[in-house]
């Protein structure tokens, strides 16, 4: 069932200014997209993954309705951070993982069913997570694109809507952000074999 994306923006605000009620209305309309973003990210995982989506989406979910300082603007902003805690959830949960196995197997995720680059490796998500720290340290607003698209799910006027940039910057950006991501990777991926 599609949602009306003004309704869950009225719903944001509502609970931004106080009211809890708002959540409890809101949690339906927004759980079933928590979900499919988590299944997004786990296509491309191990099929022995130890996380599953639906422990993803309640750990997110959990973390969202946590947040007391954030004044939600509108949908996009809500799958917005949602994108950025699930991000930081796999990413401790492979880095935890790695841990445990003393520099095992990391975590597959492939790089190109994501942002449609040439595939030469499948990047592991420490290494995607390192590239993207690097490229926001760079260039802040690719890095938020990058974020927004890939883990956020975001389409490109919804990733304009919540940078406020219009959509053709953030086509741009988001092509030059795939490209610098994908030398990255490869170059990684070409150094941490030698």
């Amino acid at each position: 069932m599609v949602q009306d994306p003004k309704e869950i923006t009225h719903l944001l605000i509502r609970w931004s200014n106080g009211q809890r009620e708002a959540l409890t209305e809101l949690t339906p309309l927004v759980y079933s997209e928590l979900r499919r973003l988590a299944n997004h990210y786990f296509r491309s995982e191990r099929a022995d993954h130890t996380l599953q989506p639906t422990g993803l989406v309640h750990e997110a979910y959990l973390r969202l309705i946590d947040q007391t300082s954030i004044r939600w603007q509108n949908r996009a902003h809500f799958f917005g951070i949602a994108a950025n805690l699930m991000r930081q959830i796999l990413v401790n949960h492979a880095l935890s993982h790695q841990a445990a196995k003393r520099g095992g197997t990391l975590v597959k995720l492939t790089l190109d069913d994501a942002v449609g680059v040439v595939k030469e490796q499948d990047p592991d998500l420490v290494a995607l997570d390192g590239a993207l720290s690097q490229l926001a340290t760079l260039d802040l607003q690719q890095g938020r694109i990058v974020e927004l698209r890939f883990f956020g799910g975001l389409t490109i006027e919804e990733t304009a809507e919540v940078l406020q940039i219009s959509p053709a910057t953030v086509k741009r950006e988001w092509t030059m952000a795939k490209a610098w991501l994908h030398c990255e990777l490869t170059k990684e991926a070409v150094t941490g074999d030698e």
